[in-house]
């Protein structure tokens, strides 16, 4: 017992130095560096193996205006890289570039496959700005955006026109394809809108497929049609009187409107007579 007495009167070992434990550390660390960068190293090789090349790009939408076998021999082509490199955002920006692709959705398949969706544009309205004039190569779609086209695709479709006004961009579109849609249903019974135009001073007008010309004044797209309805409602009193076509319009006075027939108008001599809900032709034009 005494000499177990001694032993233990012996002091512990002393801890493990932290320099000793910081080459450890380190060690490790630069260990786990190592294999992973070996990882890394090989599974970029296993990346760019051929078997994961992109052999097939199949693309899907409805689309009219493009055939898919084109967008394919002419896009296709012009894309690098396989399933793990390809730019899907670039890829993306490719095929929107084509003429009236709206939208493109791109994601892989594994391993070696593209899909794509295109949505094309559904054109609404010709698109101009008074101050572009010379320009007649945008469309408005069924969303309101601008884009642009070869109006030529779209002639035969004998779609009404958007007259914005000068410097405001397309930022109007929105606004003027919902007074287009409010608009068609009301002067229906007059015939299809041929143009609808907006002012710089935020002023309706119309022209309709019969020439006709209507001057709807300012307002919220509920305020100006139901000033359309209550004229498309009213007309046809005055023109059981007087049986011509109607050429002109204007329905920006508070509580009537004042309109040109073929062959007579509400205007005598140049000065406006009082409107009235049904006003009567009191002079022929001259």
């Amino acid at each position: 017992m005494q000499a177990a007495a001694a032993l233990n009167q012996y002091p512990a070992p002393s801890e493990t130095p932290i320099d000793v434990r910081w080459m450890n550390a380190g060690t490790a660390a630069l260990v786990l560096a190592l294999l992973g960068m070996l990882a890394a190293a090989g599974l970029g090789k296993l990346a760019r193996q051929p078997y994961f090349n992109l052999t097939k790009v199949q693309l899907e939408g409805d689309l009219l205006r493009n055939n898919l076998a084109t967008v394919r021999a002419n896009i296709v082509p012009r894309m690098t890289g396989n399933f793990f490199f390809l730019d899907l955002a670039k890829s993306r920006e490719v095929f929107e570039a084509v003429p009236w692709v709206r939208k493109a959705v791109v994601r892989r398949v594994w391993p070696n496959e593209l899909r794509v969706v295109l949505e094309e544009h559904s054109p609404a309205a010709l698109w101009h700005t008074d101050d572009r004039d010379d320009r007649d190569d945008q469309l408005v779609n069924t969303h309101g955006e601008v884009f642009d086209a070869n109006v030529g695709d779209v002639e035969d479709e004998h779609l009404p026109t958007l007259y914005a006004p000068a410097k405001r961009g397309s930022s109007d579109a929105p606004e003027m394809l919902a007074m287009l849609r409010a608009l068609k249903p009301a002067l229906a019974p007059l015939g299809e809108i041929s143009s609808l135009r907006l002012t710089e001073r935020g002023s309706w007008s119309v022209v309709l497929s019969s020439e006709a010309t209507i001057e709807l004044g300012r307002g919220t797209t509920a305020e100006v049609r139901e000033r359309a309805e209550r004229f498309v409602r009213t007309l046809p009193t005055l023109q059981r009187q007087y049986p011509a076509p109607l050429m002109h319009a204007d329905l920006r006075y508070p509580e009537g409107y004042a309109v040109k027939l073929r062959g007579m108008t509400t205007l005598q001599d140049g000065v406006s007579a009082k409107p009235a809900l049904a006003p009567k032709p009191v002079s022929p034009t001259r």
